[in-house]
């Protein structure tokens, strides 16, 4: 399943490069001919999404070193590192592109309308549309916020070229300030998509707990144990896409040492073959 994992992630941070260096060249070239502000808002955009991809390849590389003496549980927090770092680079393109939006919208655009920033447009949608689904299927297959970063900003990509797509068409028509207008929004958005990918990573590296509906599948597992007379602790730490989880538990202090340490063991297996669950370590205390 690791190898599956890591080898789903490569393909798509490799597809990613790929596609998205090709959108950057033809949008960033049409866009700075006809002067589009919101197209060259967009090819700022694609370069985001090849700094993305390519901290994908990177991350996926690192996450999937199996552990070792210094690094106990792994490597796969590194997953969280790089989506910081995307998050991180998506703040600054937003600000950059917010900028020279609003400032071409004050002092008016130069945007001159070609079919070919429309053919551009039609393009990049259907890029970025493929590569949203290809992305959503290999998210489906392994839980990874690298793939899922990936896979809203690819879903992101397509929305916002829409409304790329519909500023030069009303450029047609002699409405040109609302190039100026998507710009501005699509500087928002990445801003906003940035954010959020940020703080998903840092609740993780914070050790952000797991989530309700686990813990309660935890709960009911070791309720199935009539020996356990209370359960005094639940907590846990996240590696990676999945958790390490401690658990003490309450039994009978008569109860012999060696049956006490095999219940503790079938707790530990039975909650560590849960997807999210990397390992479970199962504390006894006599009552």
């Amino acid at each position: 399943m690791n190898e599956e994992r890591f080898n789903l992630t490569k393909k798509v941070g490799i597809y990613g490069i790929a596609g998205n260096i090709f959108l950057l060249v033809i949008k960033a070239i049409t866009g700075f001919i006809f002067k589009s502000q919101s197209m060259i808002a967009d090819s700022f955009n694609s370069a985001g999404d090849i700094f993305a991809s390519l901290m994908t390849f990177v991350g996926n590389k690192i996450s999937s070193v199996p552990n070792d003496e210094d690094h106990n549980f792994g490597h796969g927090k590194a997953e969280y590192i790089f989506s910081m770092f995307i998050g991180i680079s998506m703040v600054f393109v937003a600000c950059k592109l917010l900028y020279d939006s609003i400032s071409t919208l004050i002092l008016g655009s130069d945007l001159h309308f070609s079919w070919l920033l429309i053919v551009v447009c039609i393009i990049t949608i259907v890029i970025k549309f493929a590569l949203f689904l290809y992305t959503k299927n290999a998210s489906k297959k392994c839980n990874n916020i690298l793939l899922e970063s990936n896979m809203k900003d690819h879903k992101n990509d397509c929305i916002l070229t829409s409304f790329t797509l519909l500023s030069i068409i009303l450029s047609l028509f002699g409405i040109y300030w609302f190039d100026s207008v998507v710009g501005i929004g699509i500087s928002i958005w990445i801003g906003y998509t940035g954010i959020s990918i940020f703080l998903e990573s840092y609740n993780v590296l914070m050790d952000i707990s797991i989530d309700e509906k686990t813990k309660d599948l935890i709960l009911d597992i070791i309720h199935a144990y009539k020996e356990v007379r209370k359960i005094d602790t639940i907590s846990s730490s996240p590696v990676g896409s999945q958790h390490i989880v401690f658990i003490t538990i309450c039994l009978d202090g008569n109860m012999p040492t060696f049956e006490s340490h095999k219940l503790a063991n079938d707790i530990e297996e039975t909650v560590s073959n849960l997807d999210n669950i990397y390992k479970t370590i199962v504390h006894v205390e006599p009552t």
